[in-house]
């Protein structure tokens, strides 16, 4: 497994947090390879996402997705783009 977090800025973060549920979820939940996605506030103007997918081509597929839904739906709140940190999942619990 590979993850993809990607660090964002916004003054509006609970109004980006409510767009993504509602439009982005269901785009990076379809996509090939898929495990998981969270997105959190993570105060201060910074916004997290983490995107688990099975391959390392996958995850950085899921950075286009973002970036292109990004542009579309949410771009003038966010304060530039996103700090991108990837990488193999090297350890995993669940419940």
């Amino acid at each position: 497994m590979y993850a993809s977090i990607r660090r964002y800025k916004s003054s509006a973060s609970e109004e980006v947090l409510r767009r993504v549920k509602k439009g982005f979820v269901a785009i990076i939940s379809k996509a090939p390879g898929f495990v998981a996605y969270y997105s959190l506030n993570a105060g201060k103007g910074a916004l997290l996402s983490v995107s688990i997918f099975g391959t390392k081509a996958q995850a950085e597929e899921s950075n286009r997705l973002a970036a292109e839904w990004v542009k579309k739906n949410v771009a003038p709140l966010m304060a530039g783009p996103p700090e991108i940190t990837e990488g193999k999942v090297g350890v995993h619990k669940t419940k």
